[in-house]
C-alpha cells in the first residue's frame, strides 16, 4: 500500500456501539490485553496485569505523564456586558494562547460571538469572547483569583463525546493516570490508564527503566478527518516535552539491544517527533508537534507500543496500522470485537510486540 492509495475508508470497520465503554473496569489492572506479535502474526488473550511477562530487564516504557484539567464548564451567556440574553453556554478548554487567553470549543457555538460574555459560579470567573473561528473560538478570562485555580476548582473533567454520560466523582481519579504530574491535558493518554503503583513499582522491580516525557493531549484527538484522501488531513498541534533524563534512558536502551515500549499514541508521537530530525540518539527537545503517522512509516525511537482501541477512520488507527501495519491491525480489531473487548478511552488494551 502506497501513500497515494490511502484513502479514508480503508479505515474504516463495523462498530458496535454496545462495545463502548461508558465506564472503566473496577481495577485498573484487570481489564483485558490484547497481545499482537507481528513477526508471528499471533494473536494472545491476556489481562493487564500479565504485562509485566512481556518486559525483560533493561527495556524501558515511555510514559506520557500528563494531567488532565478539568477543561469542560458550564456558565451563563449574557451580552456586551448587560445582564440580559441569557442561557447556558457549555465552554471547553483547547489550548492557553497567552496569559488569561484561551482558545475553547462552545456549545452551543452559534451563540459565542464576538463580544459574548459567559459568567461562571455567580460571576466570580467570566469569558470574553474576543475571535470567532468558527468552531473554536479565542476568549479571555478574568477572574477574582488566578484562572487556573479557578478553572481547576469549577470545571468538569472533560471526558470523550463517545462517552454518553455526565462526569461522575469516580472520573477525577480513573480519568487520570496514577503517573500524571504535569497538568494541561483535556484528554487523557488513555493507555496508561490501566497501569497502577504496585505494577509499575512490580516493573521496576524487574529491571525495566521509565523514560517520562510530555504529551499535552487535546481535545482535537477527537477531531475527525474530512478529507478522503487522508495525506491532505492537518493534526492538531501538541505541546511535548522530551526531558534530557528520558531521552539518555531510551538512547541506553536501544544501545543495549533492548526493548523500548511506547505507553500510548502520544508517548509514541513524542519520541518519533524527536527523532524525525535524522539524528542517530535522541535529545532533549520541546515544542508542538503536528507529526501526522499513517502506513508506511518507518519508525525510529521505539519498537513496542502498548495502545487502547480506536474509532474508525481515527488518526489513531492509521498510526496503530502504521505500526502493526494495516491488516495485521484489522484482523486483531475483528476478533477483539469478536471476543466483546471494551473499545476506546474507558475500555481495553491492546500490546503490539
Amino acid at each position: 500500500m502506497t501513500r497515494e492509495r490511502l484513502r479514508l475508508s480503508d479505515f474504516d470497520y463495523p462498530l458496535p456501539k454496545e462495545l463502548i465503554a461508558q465506564y472503566p473496569c473496577p481495577r485498573r489492572q484487570d481489564s483485558r490485553l490484547l497481545v499482537l506479535e507481528r513477526a508471528k502474526k499471533k494473536i494472545t488473550h491476556r489481562r493487564f496485569s500479565d504485562i509485566v511477562n512481556y518486559l525483560s530487564p533493561g527495556d524501558c516504557l515511555i510514559l506520557n505523564n500528563t494531567r488532565v484539567v478539568r477543561a469542560r464548564m458550564m456558565g451563563k451567556r449574557v451580552r456586551f456586558h448587560s445582564a440580559s440574553g441569557g442561557g447556558k453556554q457549555e465552554i471547553f478548554l483547547l489550548e492557553e494562547l497567552s496569559k488569561d487567553i484561551y482558545r475553547v470549543l462552545g456549545r452551543p457555538a452559534r451563540k459565542l460571538t464576538v463580544g459574548t460574555k459567559v459568567l461562571f459560579n455567580n460571576g466570580s470567573i467570566s469569558a470574553t469572547v474576543l475571535a470567532d473561528q468558527g468552531m473554536s473560538k479565542t476568549v479571555k478570562f478574568s477572574a477574582n483569583g488566578k484562572v487556573e485555580n479557578l478553572w481547576q476548582r469549577l470545571g468538569q473533567v472533560p471526558l470523550p463525546p463517545y462517552i454518553k454520560r455526565e462526569p461522575q466523582e469516580l472520573d477525577q481519579e480513573r480519568y487520570q493516570t496514577v503517573y500524571a504530574s504535569q497538568p494541561g491535558a483535556t484528554a487523557a493518554p488513555t493507555a496508561g490508564l490501566h497501569f497502577t503503583k504496585e505494577l509499575l513499582e512490580a516493573i521496576q522491580g524487574k529491571g525495566i527503566n521509565i523514560a517520562y516525557v510530555t504529551l499535552h493531549v487535546s481535545y482535537g484527538t477527537f477531531a475527525p478527518v474530512k478529507s478522503d484522501d487522508i495525506t491532505k488531513h492537518r493534526m492538531h498541534r501538541e505541546y511535548f516535552i522530551l526531558p534530557k533524563k528520558a531521552a539518555q534512558i531510551i538512547n541506553a536502551t536501544r544501545a543495549k539491544g533492548k526493548k523500548v515500549f511506547a505507553v500510548g499514541t502520544t508517548s509514541l508521537r513524542v519520541v518519533e517527533t524527536a527523532a524525525a530530525l535524522g539524528e542517530t540518539l535522541l535529545k532533549e527537545d520541546s515544542g508542538w508537534t503536528e507529526l501526522f503517522i499513517y502506513p508506511p512509516y518507518r519508525f525510529k525511537a521505539a519498537n513496542c507500543l502498548l495502545t487502547n482501541f480506536h474509532f474508525p477512520k481515527s488518526t489513531l488507527l492509521m498510526l496503530v496500522s502504521a505500526f502493526a501495519g494495516k491488516e495485521l491491525i484489522f484482523k486483531a480489531y475483528q476478533e477483539a470485537i469478536e471476543k466483546k473487548y471494551r473499545l476506546f478511552s474507558y475500555g481495553d488494551a491492546m500490546l503490539i510486540i
